[in-house]
């Protein structure tokens, strides 16, 4: 077939599978990301705009875990894939219960003082972190030949625990007697409240659960990235992006959504630029607000 009417250059093969090899990586950490904000959102009905520095401090933590411990990087890592996202998952427990609970979970007040939270974790983590980008080394190092090109072992696995996480959370909510809870206490917080749920409680373990699942996609990502104290920027945007498009609170639509724009990220940043892909994704965001509010799997407001 003639392309010689097209005004861009057909991409190579290699290029395009890498950029969809790439989309998929990112997809799985996005929708890990992602759906911490939609937890939070769906059960505790608030706007969590620290959860991209809740994302940071994982990477961060899971660098420092990595330094202090010595010998095989499959020990380190590992170690750090469990300290990191209990750390900061008591991190959040205890920041709902000093603020959010004190400000009775309004909307507003608690965008603004989760406003306060992010900034307050960027600059500790500036402080005792530093300015400086710092890497962690993989468990494992070895590659995956592909038709055109070797590929990364060790990307293959952060997507597939990416997918038994969430299919985790999905048998959490769906399956057990807590998930019965935060259901009760999402649908109609008072009234659980009547039937002696602590709602507390519930709330604090959902914003801890939250950022928890945000550290494991930080602590999952940082050895194909690095630990940066500003690294949490862009989770937060393309979370946000995410919920907008699959729907507050929808845990079926933030997987659509996060496979959705994770591919089309990694696609468009392969063969243009990254500035290109998020342009695209923010009119996506602009589009569905305009023709479909709620979301594609969200619910209409009565």
């Amino acid at each position: 077939m003639d392309w010689s009417w097209f005004p861009f250059e057909m991409p190579h093969p290699a290029l395009l599978w890498a950029g969809v090899l790439e989309g998929i990586v990112l997809s799985a950490v996005l929708a890990l990301t992602a759906l911490g904000l939609s937890l939070v959102f769906g059960v505790m009905r608030i706007v969590n705009v620290a959860h991209g520095e809740f994302y940071m401090l994982g990477a961060v933590l899971a660098y420092a875990v990595t330094s202090v411990i010595g010998g095989h990087p499959a020990l380190g890592f590992t170690v750090a894939l469990i300290v990191a996202p209990l750390l900061v998952g008591a991190l959040a427990a205890a920041s709902d219960w000093l603020v959010l609970k004190r400000l009775n979970y309004e909307p507003e007040a608690t965008i603004v003082a989760t406003i306060g939270m992010l900034y307050i974790i960027q600059q500790l983590s500036l402080e005792f972190f530093g300015p400086d980008a710092r890497p962690v080394v993989a468990p494992f190092d070895w590659r995956i030949r592909l038709p055109w090109f070797g590929y990364s072992g060790y990307k293959f696995v952060v997507v597939g625990a990416a997918i038994l996480l969430m299919i985790g959370v999905w048998v959490l909510m769906a399956r057990t007697r807590i998930g019965l809870i935060m259901r009760a206490t999402q649908f109609d917080r008072e009234m659980a409240s009547a039937f002696g749920i602590p709602v507390d409680r519930v709330f604090a373990g959902v914003f801890a659960l939250g950022a928890g699942l945000a550290a494991i996609g930080a602590v999952l990502i940082v050895p194909v990235q690095q630990a940066h104290y500003l690294m949490g920027g862009d989770p937060l945007l393309l979370s946000f992006i995410v919920v907008i498009i699959g729907g507050l609170g929808s845990l079926k639509g933030t997987v659509v959504a996060a496979l959705l724009i994770g591919l089309s990220d990694g696609i468009i940043s392969t063969l243009f630029t990254p500035t290109l892909a998020k342009i695209l994704a923010t009119l996506l965001v602009a589009m569905v607000l305009v023709f479909r509010p709620q979301g594609l799997f969200g619910t209409r407001a009565a």
